[in-house]
């Protein structure tokens, strides 16, 4: 090849590589402007750049190549921009509508229906019509005959109404404009939704009523306890007074102070009359003092005091009475734990424990008293291997006045209360509590009392 030939055929690589370039930059400019343009147009494009690849070859056989691949390119572009102008194949919405599970259909601006699914079809009974019965609004006065409809919301774009058909059943319709005119329908069958609205209503008022008569039986059940405290205090004072005459005028009586009663048996007669009156006397004095714990009248004094002096003191007092009956009373081990309380009311909640303990054990048991301390409160238990008690009858415990049967009243005495003021003592004090007993096995009585003062309580400072 000569100088000539290679200086032609340099320059012809020069300027395919710059024809190539810019149908590059040609193709990039079309991909950017490809939205929104015309097939005239861009057929128009094609063929300048067609031309404007004629001009950078060097040959009449590239510009016939040129012109073929500008041709190929347009007839392309062509047919993917009728593909899309076509839309979906035949039949495509109505399977799409068909997968729906609520009722849609398109109505047109006139308000006649266009498309439908079956699921609309069925709950609006527009069924054996493709294009529906008449317009959409006579659709929907028919179809609500019998029953009504309520709109929901209605704003700019969307309105949202609930028909109550006369069978029961309610559906909501929700209309929406599209932009091609027209508008389209969606509806949902809600009667399920409607029925549980309703039986939680229905549910929510009778929660609201039965709280409402809760309250009112509250009031009342608090009214009677009032009234009931109200008289057992007041009939405590009124019989107390009379009977501190009676024992007063025995006593009297039983020392001959103004002389000889003569007959011996008067004497007796004077001391029965005592023991009696005072056994009413302490009787009726417990239920006075549980009157005014129950009733909040009755303050108690806040001050320290040492468990282990609370078990040592009730030992005490009641180890003749325990030896008498034929039992053995133990205490625990030293706690050296404090608590604030009243002395005199906790000393009276144990020795009412120790007193049933003693009176309900028979010869030969045993009674312990014991302290537990705690970071955050003190345990007293008083324990004994009496007769025990039944579930039954540890159940009605939580109610003054209740012994048992008669047999049971005969054998062991009593007015039932040393159970129900120890309760309200620990209650007042800030504590609990608690029983447990086994038929023939014993009983447990446990009290938990807070140590330090007691905040918001019934406690007054000493």
């Amino acid at each position: 090849m000569g100088s000539t030939e290679k200086s032609a055929a340099s320059k012809g690589m020069r300027a395919a590589i710059r024809g190539f370039g810019r149908l590059a930059r040609t193709r990039r400019s079309l991909r950017n402007a490809f939205k929104g343009i015309t097939p005239v147009s861009l057929g128009l494009s094609l063929t300048a750049a067609a031309v404007c690849l004629a001009l950078v070859v060097v040959d009449m056989e590239q510009w016939q190549r040129a012109v073929l691949a500008g041709g190929a390119l347009l007839l392309l572009v062509v047919w993917a921009l009728r593909r899309r102008q076509a839309g979906p194949p035949e039949g495509a919405l109505d399977t799409l509508l068909a997968a729906v599970p609520f009722g849609v259909a398109f109505w047109n601006s006139s308000g006649s229906l266009v498309s439908s699914n079956e699921a609309y079809r069925q709950r609006l009974a527009a069924a054996g019509s493709p294009t529906g019965p008449g317009s959409y609004h006579e659709t929907l006065k028919r179809w609500s005959a019998g029953g009504y409809m309520r709109l929901l919301d209605k704003n700019t774009q969307i309105r949202v109404i609930e028909l109550h058909r006369p069978d029961g059943s309610c559906l909501k319709v929700e209309e929406a404009p599209i932009a091609t005119g027209g508008f389209v329908v969606l509806v949902t069958d809600v009667s399920a939704e409607k029925e549980t609205d309703l039986l939680l209503s229905a549910v929510r008022d009778e929660q609201r009523r039965l709280a409402r008569r809760f309250h009112e039986e509250k009031l009342k059940a608090e009214a009677a306890s009032r009234s009931k405290t109200s008289f057992l205090a007041h009939l405590s004072h009124d019989i107390r007074t009379p009977l501190n005459h009676i024992i007063g005028f025995a006593d009297l009586i039983g020392h001959q102070t103004y002389g000889p009663l003569g007959d011996e048996r008067y004497l007796d007669y004077v001391e029965a009359i005592k023991l009696s009156g005072e056994k009413l006397l302490a009787s009726f004095a417990e239920i006075l003092d549980l009157a005014e714990l129950e009733s909040g009248q009755k303050v108690l004094r806040s001050e320290q005091v040492q468990a282990d002096d609370l078990i040592e003191a009730t030992a005490r007092r009641f180890a003749p009475q325990a030896a008498r009956a034929g039992l053995i009373v133990t205490t625990g081990g030293l706690t050296g734990a404090s608590l604030a309380g009243d002395r005199f009311c906790l000393l009276r909640m144990l020795g009412n424990l120790m007193d049933n303990a003693i009176r309900f054990t028979p010869a030969g048991g045993k009674i312990t008293l014991a302290a537990f301390a705690a970071s955050d409160g003190i345990v007293i238990e008083v324990s004994d291997t009496g007769i025990g008690m039944s579930e039954e009858r540890l159940a009605s415990l939580s109610q003054p006045f209740v012994v048992g049967d008669a047999t049971f009243t005969r054998q062991h005495g009593g007015a039932g209360l040393g159970i129900a003021i120890a309760r309200a003592i620990a209650e007042l004090s800030g504590g609990h509590l608690v029983i447990d007993s086994s038929p023939a096995l014993g009983t447990t009585v446990a009290i938990s009392l807070p140590m330090g003062a007691v905040e918001g309580g019934q406690i007054a400072a000493a």
